[in-house]
């Protein structure tokens, strides 16, 4: 393989969004479905079969905009939030988490979002970045505790490197 052809390590990796969420709707039809013919009577094949179709096709739409637009990906050499990469030469720090305990909001709480989306995605929680060029954004993730982690280990060896050269 060629360098170009290599993989890179995954340090940290959230899909986004599952696949397997396109099966719950067809399941819950086809219950009902065995339900009805358990039980007897009339068996509405064609409504459940339609609302199955429907269900998947929706969530199936879903899923692939989840896997596009909110799947995080750190490797050493970028950091992928949703369809914007940043490679991590371009970080300068990972700023401290927000105090609970304190009345201020910190300045990178209310800087760009990264990724295409115009905030932090529901149920994921802002990490507060700063750029080589001085600007502030928010990376985000689930598990944002293992994200900063991996993040604040990926950038101190190049910031390391570069305290030694500065001496």
């Amino acid at each position: 393989m060629s360098a170009a052809q290599t993989p890179t390590a995954v340090l940290f990796s959230e899909p986004g969004a599952r696949w397997r969420t396109i099966a719950y709707g067809p399941a819950l039809c086809a219950i009902i479905l065995i339900l009805e013919v358990v039980r007897g009577g009339a068996v509405h094949w064609f409504g459940l079969v339609f609302c199955a179709a429907l269900l998947a096709g929706f969530v199936w739409l879903q899923v692939l905009a989840g896997k596009r637009h909110i799947s995080v990906e750190l490797t050493p050499e970028q950091l992928r939030q949703g369809t914007e990469v940043v490679p991590l030469s371009n970080i300068a720090a990972v700023l401290p988490e927000v105090d609970e305990e304190s009345w201020d909001d910190e300045d990178w709480e209310s800087a760009r979002a990264l990724g295409e989306l115009t905030g932090v995605p529901r149920r994921r929680k802002g990490i507060g970045l700063k750029l080589k060029n001085g600007d502030l954004v928010q990376a985000w993730a689930r598990d944002h505790r293992t994200l900063r982690a991996e993040l604040s280990a990926a950038l101190e060896p190049a910031t390391g490197d570069e305290a030694k050269e500065a001496r």
